[in-house]
């Protein structure tokens, strides 16, 4: 596939000079990841900025994820000690799950507070991840309230901001944060397939080719069933030439790179299933797994 652009905005050097600066308030990290890319969402550089202040891992958008991979990273993750959860976030527990999961992480520190009669103090955590991760949405229902703009593109937060749930925490929220290069190519084919790239940075056909070749493999009828295309056509057809079908099923015509627009918005909602895109074996680029 073509080179996806490289970058580093400003807003996002800023978010980790901001991220430094208030560690030293926080008693915990929730470093949120795409429970269907859970070693391309996450931001190696966020290793640096949080040192060793504990961390829970928190998967996010399980609803889209295949499940049965979202078990093998949950145990992949915690064979290599760290702490995860894995979650939608607009599930009515997902509260108490991320409360009940950050007192475990916290529980010897706590106990200690309570040997010296501190009672009932409320768990301080900076939320962090890559852009459209789901911190938003996730941030609105531990509030249990709207407060925290939600959106399905990059880059709706963009400074911090302390918000207090009902479950006795209180959160640092921060902007979504990419990193300045990939050193595997994949990584970038990835968050783009998943959204974390803003489209008008990517060749979007050539992402709409990447998802066809990973359907191509782990669910073809998914693609022959939402689009209409004849049976057989996957072991008649290359990726492009089914990419021209779709085309023309669609009623686009010739402007293909309509077709990839309309095949990333069917992926990323949901509509060709439940999918991982990832799986444990498979090492992405620079992202080794590091613990809290």
């Amino acid at each position: 596939m073509g080179q996806i652009i490289q970058w580093y905005p400003g807003h996002m050097a800023k978010a980790f000079r901001l991220m430094r600066e208030n560690m030293k308030y926080v008693d915990i990290v929730f470093e949120l990841v795409d429970a269907r890319i859970p070693l391309s969402s996450r931001n190696p550089e966020l290793d640096d900025v949080l040192g060793d202040k504990p961390r829970l891992l928190v998967m996010t958008k399980t609803d889209l994820a295949d499940p049965s991979r979202t078990k093998e990273w949950i145990t992949y993750f915690e064979t290599r000690g760290l702490a995860v959860v894995a979650l939608d976030s607009r599930d009515r527990k997902t509260p108490q799950t991320i409360t009940k999961a950050a007192r475990k992480v916290l529980a010897e520190k706590w106990d200690h507070l309570l040997e010296k009669g501190v009672k009932d103090k409320a768990i301080r955590a900076l939320v962090a991840g890559i852009p459209n991760v789901g911190k938003s949405t996730l941030l609105n229902h531990l509030v249990m309230k709207n407060v925290a703009i939600t959106g399905d593109r990059p880059g709706v937060t963009k400074k911090l901001q302390w918000l207090k749930t009902p479950t006795n925490l209180e959160l640092l929220d921060t902007p979504g944060v990419l990193w300045p290069k990939f050193d595997d190519q994949r990584v970038g084919q990835h968050l783009a397939m998943t959204g974390a790239i803003k489209d008008q940075l990517i060749n979007v056909d050539d992402i709409a080719l990447e998802v066809l070749k990973f359907m191509r493999e782990y669910n073809p009828q998914s693609i022959t069933e939402r689009y209409k295309l004849p049976s057989g056509i996957w072991d008649e057809e290359t990726d492009v030439n089914i990419l021209l079908l779709i085309t023309q099923k669609l009623g686009f015509k010739d402007d293909y790179n309509r077709a990839g627009e309309r095949i990333l918005l069917d992926l990323r909602r949901g509509k060709l299933g439940k999918y991982t895109i990832e799986v444990p074996n498979d090492q992405i680029g620079q992202n080794d797994v590091k613990n809290g």
